[in-house]
């Protein structure tokens, strides 16, 4: 393995190990030397990658975003017709938060703490853009109603993360049967018909 694979597998690890940190312990219950302790890296260490847990919090939110658009893009095919592409996506965004409860519990931490209104990319979200984007091209074509394209991807990501915390917490058997019929009400209230 080279030097650059291994630093990449450090910071990586820091990351993950911030990561389920954060689902156990919360922000402020997850000091710089518990991050290092759980990666298995010298203290000294994590300030080669990240200057402080500012910078860890905010680089943490950029990763696991870059992880969430990876999701989806693996499962997705332009070729296919849009109302197959929309329950695709939707059902690739629920097994991705089924798959990962951490990631689900660190996006809402972050967007309701102060370090979300510190992060250089506040403004930008890549993963919001794709989906304001895919949005758009359905109104554009037709498929869903001439609306803020902003407020459709946010009402069906919402509905995403609301199906996912129910999973979660066990609080409605939720089968292949039952994710495609909330997946269709939320088409049904989306598209044009």
């Amino acid at each position: 393995m080279s030097e650059t694979e291994q630093l990449a597998d450090k910071k990586k690890a820091i990351m993950e190990s911030t990561l389920e940190l954060i689902k156990e312990n919360g922000f402020h219950g997850t000091p710089m030397s518990l991050v290092a302790k759980e990666a298995g890296v010298a203290a000294g260490t994590i300030y080669h990658y990240f200057e402080s847990k500012e910078r860890l919090i905010c680089e943490l939110y950029s990763y696991v975003n870059r992880l969430r658009i990876e999701a989806v893009q693996q499962g997705d095919n332009p070729d296919l017709p849009y109302t197959e592409r929309f329950f695709s996506i939707w059902l690739r965004l629920f097994n991705y938060y089924r798959d990962n409860p951490n990631v689900l519990q660190f996006f809402e931490q972050f967007v309701n703490s102060p370090y979300s209104a510190k992060n250089p990319e506040k403004g930008y979200d890549a993963f919001y853009e794709k989906l304001f984007r895919f949005c758009r091209k359905g109104i554009e074509e037709g498929y869903l109603r001439p609306a803020n394209p902003e407020i459709l991807g946010v009402l069906a990501h919402g509905s995403i993360i609301t199906t996912a915390k129910i999973h979660r917490y066990g609080k409605i058997k939720l089968g292949d049967e039952e994710l495609r019929q909330i997946a269709q009400i939320m088409w049904d209230g989306l598209s044009v018909r």
